[in-house]
């Protein structure tokens, strides 16, 4: 396979799994913002928001105040900032046209539908606040729908040879980095300094976080207790059977890159850097985590994702 074709397939998905991420991020910022006045008192959700999309200095540097309708429009429409779901869907649309023969035709109905959809909503954008909040809800339930339909088109039709394996790489590598930055950003931005840990504002805004990655259920499964912080660090990063947890997404990485390594005929520094990761998470406990301080544990993470991101980029990619 040409490197070229690998680098749009591995970035086609990643684009489309940011996508349904930044909706689910606006989404429950929403649901924080809408609590009542005892329980939000703070005004750090929008920030948090940006924080988590990775938009804070893109924001910045077009905005002087963080104000909600400009941070929604900002992370969902706006072309200026390079992580907006607009500019996902489209450069998705983009790396998809130039593989169109590695797609099956399922797989580019998903993505040129959400072009289609996008082009028409913001031909029908209405400045009537109710109408705007009311079309922006339903956009949103569609990109989530897209990236859903997108993600099974890929695991129901795809013959399981290269094409696959580099689409199912964007995916995890992206969904890891999501699932630690947001985890980050509830430590360090949402729960203001005068807010006891483990009190009302905590626990609204947890759960407003575990529905943004479809995980509120699946910790009631799994732990049958409150909403507990340390419980639902543990639940997004080691707990092997959570689909985005940083542990089951490494596990699916190290399957990708396997499957490429037989199908190349070598190993490389991707795969060496993939495992290493893998190994510091098995080995890892939430106490030790905790004890470490999340923050630092997330922010070394992260910079290893960057690292296995470049070293797949420089091994298979260019």
């Amino acid at each position: 396979m040409l490197s070229r074709t690998a680098d749009n397939l591995f970035w086609l998905a990643r684009y489309m799994e940011r996508a349904d991420f930044l909706a689910r991020t606006v989404e429950a910022t929403q649901r924080l913002a809408a609590l009542p006045a005892v329980y939000n008192q703070a005004g750090t959700e929008w920030e948090s928001a940006l924080e988590s999309s990775g938009a804070g200095d893109p924001y910045r540097a077009k905005y002087e105040v963080v104000e909600p309708d400009k941070v929604m429009d900002f992370i969902i429409f706006d072309a200026a900032n390079p992580s907006s779901i607009r500019n996902c869907i489209e450069l998705a649309r983009t790396n998809g046209r130039a593989v169109r023969t590695a797609l099956t035709a399922e797989m580019w109905d998903a993505i040129n539908g959400a072009w289609l959809e996008l082009k028409r909503f913001e031909g029908s954008r209405t400045r009537d606040d109710a109408a705007r909040r009311e079309e922006i809800t339903h956009f949103l339930d569609f990109v989530k729908q897209t990236s859903l339909v997108f993600d099974g088109s890929v695991y129901r039709t795809m013959l399981r040879d290269p094409s696959y394996w580099f689409s199912r790489l964007g995916v995890f590598v992206e969904r890891a980095d999501n699932t630690a930055r947001i985890l980050d950003v509830k430590y360090h931005v949402l729960l203001p300094e005068t807010e006891a840990v483990g009190g009302s504002l905590d626990y609204f805004q947890w759960t407003a976080i575990l529905r943004a990655v479809s995980a509120l259920t699946a910790y009631h499964w799994v732990y049958r207790e409150s909403i507990k912080p340390w419980l639902i660090a543990d639940l997004l990063i080691l707990r092997l059977e959570m689909p985005r947890s940083l542990l089951s997404c490494y596990e699916n990485i190290n399957r990708c890159l396997d499957s490429l390594g037989k199908a190349y005929g070598r190993q490389g520094a991707a795969q060496r850097q993939a495992r290493r990761v893998m190994a510091q998470l098995e080995n890892a406990s939430i106490e030790e985590i905790f004890q470490q301080g999340l923050h630092e544990f997330i922010t070394a993470f992260l910079d290893d994702n960057n690292k296995l991101g470049a070293a797949i980029a420089e091994q298979f990619l260019v």
